[in-house]
């Protein structure tokens, strides 16, 4: 594929089908956030607006640190020389961290603050994304997790940090907490559209070269993506170092009661048929996810089409945002066991389409079948979300949440560490989906109980 550097704009457009997609699905994706956008009908007390910056300036800058990554973690370590099994154990490697560390980050949070968590993040990712220029088995390894403890703080310290200084210290409204929340998710995807385009720059701008014969540290091409994050990372520690608050949780619960909740939530598992089939739901769905996240470069590897994943990515991302502006604009009319079927069938389609293509250089119909499966990915979480405060008991709830990510890494680690081929994985996908939809179906829906509010309020109010 040509350079695009070297490419006039009014031919930009049109060097792949990938490119040609740019710009109808960037329309579709303004309509649908249009329409989903997030608003109040509450009056902005005086220094919301102030606050409202801090923060999602912060957040947006950190979290496309996070997305500029995302296309081509896959490409560096094939770029390396590393097979496919090295690939997946790195992949596996940041994964585990991050669920592992994630289940201990809320106390470490709370006794040292959810500010210094954060400022610890843009450490760790930045040491994580200075370990991409060495090729390395081990030092790739090292940073997988340190990586993969950053991304465990991302999607949770910066959300402890709002609710905190948006609920205890400034005292503003639950509702002002839900348009807080709405905000930061829409501007989420908005940076993981323009990251990817950036990425895509960046890494086509700077040739990819060891910095001498021999050296084993290489710079520029896919490396400088990972170079842009360290950029997005300083700016967004100064930020945080200079605007921020710190703020501190409760005291941590003794050994003895954190145990006697893990044995609670694994009993009502047990014993409630709505917490099992929930469990089926997250793990069969996200494990397949997680698989598609692995395996999109390879299965759109082309020397005819060489991908440009930058651009791929962010058209993932717009198709993703389209799904969760529905998600969005459906939720008060479709209960949230509706939209998960709606979801996961199309969801299992897309799966049977890429077993049926396999290895062979279906190109288009593969992106295609990638692209529906992004946009239910969109609707997924959303949907999942709240049928999951519907359904999950809120005394044990966080409790509930991590042991659901227990069966879901075992889901990961078999289809990513198995000598399976592509297509067997895409295979597993589709009955792993299939297992997902069946157990949707079978969920029984139990009213709330008179005076149960929101799990969100109940957590503002609690902090």
């Amino acid at each position: 594929m040509t350079n695009p550097a070297a490419v006039p704009w009014s031919s930009y457009f049109f060097q792949t089908f990938y490119h040609m997609s740019i710009l109808p699905l960037l329309l579709l994706t303004a309509m649908f956030a249009w329409l989903a956008r997030p608003s109040t009908q509450e009056a902005i007390p005086p220094g919301f607006r102030k606050f409202q910056v801090a923060y999602l300036a912060v957040w947006s800058i950190c979290v496309a640190a996070d997305w500029l990554q995302g296309p081509y973690v896959y490409a560096l370590y094939s770029a390396y020389g590393f097979s496919g099994r090295e690939i997946a154990e790195l992949f596996v490697a940041g994964f585990g961290s991050s669920c592992v560390f994630g289940c201990l980050i809320g106390g470490i949070a709370d006794r040292f603050g959810r500010k210094n968590c954060c400022l610890a993040y843009c450490v760790f990712y930045i040491v994580s994304c200075m370990t991409k220029h060495y090729n390395n088995y081990a030092i790739l390894m090292f940073g997988r997790i340190t990586g993969g403890i950053a991304t465990s703080m991302l999607f949770s310290c910066f959300e402890c940090w709002l609710v905190s200084e948006h609920c205890a210290r400034n005292r503003f409204s639950d509702g002002l907490l839900s348009y807080m929340f709405g905000l930061m998710f829409t501007s989420m995807y908005c940076v993981a559209i323009i990251a990817g385009l950036v990425a895509q720059a960046v890494a086509d701008g700077f040739t990819f070269a060891p910095i001498s014969e021999g050296s084993m540290i290489y710079t520029g091409g896919y490396c400088a993506p990972f170079d842009m994050a360290i950029v997005c990372l300083v700016i967004g520690l100064v930020l945080i170092a200079c605007c921020w608050n710190e703020n501190y949780g409760s005291d941590a619960e003794d050994t003895t009661s954190t145990m006697e909740k893990i044995r609670e939530a694994t009993s009502l598992m047990v014993t409630d048929r709505n917490m099992l089939l929930l469990c089926l739901v997250v793990s069969c769905f996200e494990g397949s996810m997680f698989a598609f996240v692995f395996n999109w470069t390879p299965a759109l590897e082309s020397k005819a089409t060489p991908p440009p994943h930058g651009v791929i990515f962010a058209l993932f991302m717009m198709s993703c945002m389209i799904g969760s502006s529905i998600a969005t604009i459906l939720g008060n009319k479709l209960k949230p066991s509706t939209r998960l079927v709606g979801t996961i069938l199309p969801s299992i389609v897309a799966f049977g389409i890429l077993t049926y293509v396999g290895t062979r250089s279906f190109l288009m119909t593969s992106f295609v079948a990638f692209m529906i499966f992004e946009f239910c990915v969109g609707l997924y979480f959303p949907s999942v979300g709240e049928l999951k405060s519907e359904l999950v008991p809120e005394h044990v709830r966080a409790t509930m949440y991590n042991l659901y990510r227990v069966p879901l890494n075992a889901v990961v680690v078999t289809l990513l560490l198995s000598h399976i081929s592509m297509t067997q994985c895409f295979m597993l996908c589709g009955l792993l989906l299939t297992v997902s939809l069946f157990a949707v179906m079978a969920i029984s829906p139990e009213p709330k109980q008179e005076g149960e509010g929101s799990s969100l309020a109940k957590a503002a109010k609690q902090v």
